[in-house]
């Protein structure tokens, strides 16, 4: 294994591993208590108490702190995205996640921040047609997600997270159906750019996943992405197909 592979490769995914799991610790922290009103984030080990506080408070810290170290030996600009990602989610944590709107514009951002770093990782150019895919998408799963949370909590929500009390229901479903339809047409320019025929394929497979996600959305359904992609088959055999296709055309 070359010193290359492990600078450009290895380094940047496992900082930003290590960075997420800090970021995620932090607001596992502050949102324990709201946590525990939600049916299954209060099974979480910090809103559960199974973790301590200081424990867990040590490990979020020794985390962030190996993800600068390991993202300072890929590059100063690597670790400037790096940093500008755990100062973007320690605002959300602590105040922008209770603001409408700017709740899920910083989610999208951290996406962005992510997308942005892999580029520089990578010495890959970000086209516009992906970053645009990426934001939109971010976008459509985070008002997905809220969407879910609205309609399972019900009138608990406001004890869960503060922003879900301005977002009406007509409001987050016609955000998802207009991002949905938007991203649906950034990344079929994304692929028509690349000028693969094999790609080409992948855009009725992502036309099937986003409309599979809104009907499980709509059926009152857990809108989390991960929990989405894992329980739901269908999801799951077509994000499968869809890396497959996408590491053919690009990589094959």
């Amino acid at each position: 294994m070359s010193a290359g592979f492990i600078s450009n490769a290895i380094l940047p995914f496992f900082s930003f591993c290590s960075a997420s799991s800090a970021a995620y610790i932090l607001n596992d922290l502050l949102d324990r208590e709201n946590d525990r009103h939600h049916p299954d984030k209060r099974n979480r080990p910090i809103a559960s108490g199974r973790i301590p506080l200081r424990s867990a408070s040590l490990l979020a810290a020794l985390l962030a702190f190996c993800a600068c170290v390991m993202a300072w030996s890929v590059s100063l600009l690597f670790l400037a995205y790096l940093v500008s990602y755990l100062l973007l989610s320690i605002g959300y944590s602590t105040r922008f996640k209770s603001v409408v709107l700017l709740d899920i514009f910083c989610i999208s951002a951290g996406f962005l921040l992510r997308l942005q770093a892999g580029g520089v990782a990578f010495d890959v150019p970000i086209s516009e047609w992906l970053f645009l895919s990426v934001f939109l998408l971010s976008v459509f799963l985070s008002t997905g997600k809220r969407l879910s949370e609205k309609q399972r909590l019900g009138d608990s929500a406001k004890h869960h997270r503060k922003a879900l009390v301005a977002y009406s229901k007509t409001f987050l479903e016609g955000t998802i159906y207009m991002t949905g339809g938007a991203v649906l047409v950034t990344y079929t320019m994304y692929v028509i750019s690349r000028h693969s025929s094999v790609l080409l394929y992948s855009v009725p497979l992502s036309c099937f996943g986003l409309l599979r996600y809104i009907l499980r959305i709509q059926s009152g359904k857990d809108g989390d992405p991960t929990e989405s992609l894992t329980r739901d088959l269908p999801l799951l055999i077509v994000g499968l197909a869809w890396v497959v296709l996408v590491g053919w055309g690009i990589y094959g």
